[in-house]
């Protein structure tokens, strides 16, 4: 990773020069999305997110940042995903005491998210000296719930559509991304009148709780995210093939389990069973298990938004309450006594657990126990990154390791993607139509086939010069 210029107060001739950008994360990857931005007055984080996946990429977690933390004035979170908030407690750690700006109902995901981070990275150095796996004597975790505390006491929250001044001469408006609850896309002005938006993840305008995002109303420079820009989603097909699975693997006294991502991908997925609990499709006789703390402390947190009538919940979930969610009979499998009954019970069931790429958590146990079965069945509803068990399993696996063994996979595996909560990439396009042009548009948070596909497609379209950065690439905002 390349490191940052010094920057000094202004230019020669007394002017501001123009921000300096730097992609520390997010590119070529859909994970660690952090993006630097430095003025001749502020130095300005945009998302301070973890690697995923493989290990080179989570290896990446442990570099330094080109710049000491506390040389940062403001981070700036677009949502309360692991891969754009995750690094916050690794910031403080070295030296940050800035604010963390992001919405209300962002903050409150993101303690929840945190939280458990800190519990598993404790959890991983733990068992690493334990067991000498590491390479390191002592192994130590990359944060730890003290930094939590202090990266919490940070947070301040801020409204919507509301211009609030982050830092000397740096100006930010969140505007509704529809991605999960709190999620944002960014725009900043600078001190010398250039802006730059940043769409975070986008969400999908058919997204079954939250309502589309706010349209794009044109920067200088937008960073925009490509997961999905090689990918359209079928919604309603995908609808289809999930019921035709959970209603064959069913009949023939299956379980069926479906890694889901705790924060919205669970309610999108208990929304949809609640629709199929209500037209019969899903027989009244079969539970419905959540098994995943973090997963029901994010579901408290949709509920009370639905009771509070948030703004950015579809008219139609705010109106059904808490029938929107709860697919009867409903059960919460909170302490790991609860989460080891499931596994004894026996008849048809749906599992609903964390995590969604299959990299940890309580759905490993369901896996290990369910996948030699071919009565059986895994429903994997969202992007499966690569060197994830999630992705292995799309990907056509005959086996996955887990507890440090092969566990054989003779249990039906169905790839439902359009359950994602990012947008496709029509609908980006469709996101970004009518704005104008900004100066340059760099494709990020994708993997490289992703990006360059959406790279060549907004040129096509649109007409707008779009570039693939490299990481640790630093570029004028202009």
């Amino acid at each position: 990773m390349t490191t940052t210029e010094s920057r000094p107060v202004e230019s020669a001739t007394g002017h501001p020069r123009p921000a300096l950008l730097t992609f520390l994360g997010g590119v070529g990857t859909v994970t660690g999305s952090k993006f630097l931005v430095e003025s001749d007055h502020a130095r300005v984080l945009v998302d301070c997110g973890l690697f995923q996946g493989l290990a080179d990429l989570r290896r990446r977690n442990w570099r330094s940042l080109p710049c000491d933390g506390s040389d940062i004035e403001a981070v700036v979170v677009t949502h309360a995903h692991l891969d754009h908030c995750g690094y916050l407690p690794r910031l403080v750690r070295h030296g940050f005491r800035g604010r963390i700006v992001t919405t209300e109902f962002s903050a409150r995901l993101m303690e929840i998210v945190l939280r458990d981070s800190a519990k598993l990275q404790m959890e991983s150095a733990r068992h690493a000296n334990e067991h000498g796996w590491s390479k390191h004597r002592p192994a130590q975790p990359l944060y730890d719930d003290s930094d939590v505390d202090r990266a919490l006491g940070l947070l301040d929250p801020v409204p919507t559509c509301t211009p609030i001044d982050i830092a000397p001469h740096t100006r930010l408006t969140l505007h509704p991304a529809g991605h999960i609850l709190g999620s944002a896309w960014a725009r900043l002005t600078l001190e010398d009148g250039h802006t730059l938006a940043v769409s975070g993840d986008l969400g999908r305008p058919g997204h079954p709780l939250l309502r589309p995002p706010e349209p794009f109303s044109g920067a200088d420079v937008l960073l925009m995210e490509s997961t999905y820009g090689n990918r359209r989603h079928e919604e309603e097909a995908a609808r289809v093939h999930f019921a035709d699975v959970l209603t064959r693997t069913l009949a023939r006294g299956g379980t069926v389990v479906i890694p889901a991502f705790a924060l919205d991908r669970t309610e999108v997925v208990l929304h949809e069973l609640a629709e199929l609990r209500r037209t019969g499709r899903l027989p009244a006789a079969v539970p419905v298990y959540v098994d995943s703390p973090m997963a029901l402390a994010a579901l408290d947190v949709y509920r009370e938004a639905i009771l509070t009538r948030a703004s950015e919940l579809r008219p139609e979930v705010v109106a059904a309450g808490h029938a929107a969610l709860s697919p009867e009979p409903f059960l919460a499998a909170r302490s790991i006594q609860e989460s080891i009954d499931i596994g004894e019970s026996t008849g048809p069931a749906v599992i609903v657990s964390a995590s969604g790429m299959a990299t940890g958590g309580r759905v490993l146990h369901h896996l290990r126990r369910l996948l030699p079965d071919p009565r059986n069945a895994v429903v994997v509803v969202g992007f499966a990154a690569r060197g994830t068990r999630a992705r292995d399993l799309v990907d056509g696996a005959t086996a996955l390791k887990m507890f440090g063994e092969y566990v054989p996979v003779r249990a039906t595996v169905a790839d439902v993607p359009h359950f994602s909560a990012h947008a496709d990439a029509a609908q980006i396009i469709d996101w970004l139509r009518g704005a104008p042009a900004p100066h340059t548009t760099y494709l990020v948070h994708g993997e490289p086939d992703a990006a360059e596909d959406l790279r060549d497609r907004i040129d096509r379209t649109l007409g707008w010069t779009a570039v693939v950065p490299r990481s640790g690439e630093h570029v004028l905002v202009r």
